[in-house]
């Protein structure tokens, strides 16, 4: 049975939206079905050779057109895993690629450890770490790589067998796959010099805490969601912690991110002052 424009329809959409004609073919689709559904509208072209939906992805329709995929921080932000960035995108082409036609972000002319098919907009998630290790500050990039395994996206001893840069080399033997969440991995990170115990998610007295440091030094973050029954469940424990000798100190997420100093700074008092001690 002949495919029809619905069927290029369907088969576009089941490959993320924005495909190229020649994977249309190779399903069915002749040049005549992809024509008519171009012009009813159903597709649209988006260079020679590729086509997609009327409501696709714009990321993919950008990358498709520049002829490069998506890969780094903007592809790690767009799987979901913990990203600090707010910049150009990220998008990734052969070295020997001709017919880039990037007009802003940035390209990775890298050779990727694991080959890119050619019919693909997205790079594998081994690839986008690589690039990750090799482009980031080491504490964003360990937050994501930590963050995919978190999540179980992805394997330590899987990406130890890769052809790595050395920026992802000491990644594969630094990062810790149980870490909570990136801002986790940045305190930690960022507190190592202390040399004291910092414990990421205590349990005391009932109630989870960010991090305890020391014995008796608390690290609280207030997120968007320390509002209502939650700020006051939050206020109440801390009075708890004050009776039982414990110091906390709250900050919030936009202080970690864009003060760090002010907030390693109260640190280092408490720590001075001894409150992180047993008592």
């Amino acid at each position: 049975m002949a495919a029809r424009g619905s069927d290029a329809l369907a088969l576009t959409r089941g490959e993320g939206g924005v495909v190229r004609t020649r994977l249309l073919a190779a399903r069915g689709c002749s040049a005549h079905v992809i024509a008519s559904a171009l012009d009813a509208g159903l597709l649209r072209r988006v260079r020679k050779g590729w086509v997609a939906l009327a409501d696709a992805d714009s990321y993919l329709i950008a990358a498709a057109r520049a002829g490069v995929v998506l890969t780094c921080v903007t592809q790690a932000q767009r799987r979901g895993l913990w990203v600090i960035y707010d910049g150009e995108p990220h998008v990734g082409a052969s070295p020997h690629a001709g017919g880039v036609r990037a007009e802003k972000g940035h390209v990775h002319w890298a050779t990727p450890p694991v080959p890119r098919h050619p019919d693909r907009l997205e790079d594998p998630l081994e690839n986008v770490l690589a690039l990750v290790a090799a482009c980031q500050p080491y504490e964003s990039a360990k937050a994501i790589w930590e963050s995919a395994l978190r999540r179980g996206d992805i394997e330590l001893p899987a990406l130890r067998r890769l052809p790595l840069g050395p920026a992802a080399r000491k990644l594969c033997a630094d990062v810790m796959p149980w870490s909570d969440s990136g801002l986790e991995t940045i305190v930690v990170s960022r507190l190592r010099w202390l040399r004291i115990p910092i414990i990421p998610q205590a349990w005391i007295l009932g109630h989870r805490v960010d991090f305890r440091i020391g014995k008796r030094l608390l690290l609280q973050i207030d997120g968007g969601h320390h509002v209502g029954a939650q700020r006051a469940s939050d206020v109440a424990h801390d009075a708890l912690l004050a009776l039982h000798g414990y110091h906390a100190i709250r900050i919030t997420y936009g202080q970690i991110i864009d003060d760090w100093p002010a907030v390693q700074d109260l640190i280092m008092r408490a720590v001075a002052q001894g409150l992180h001690l047993e008592r």
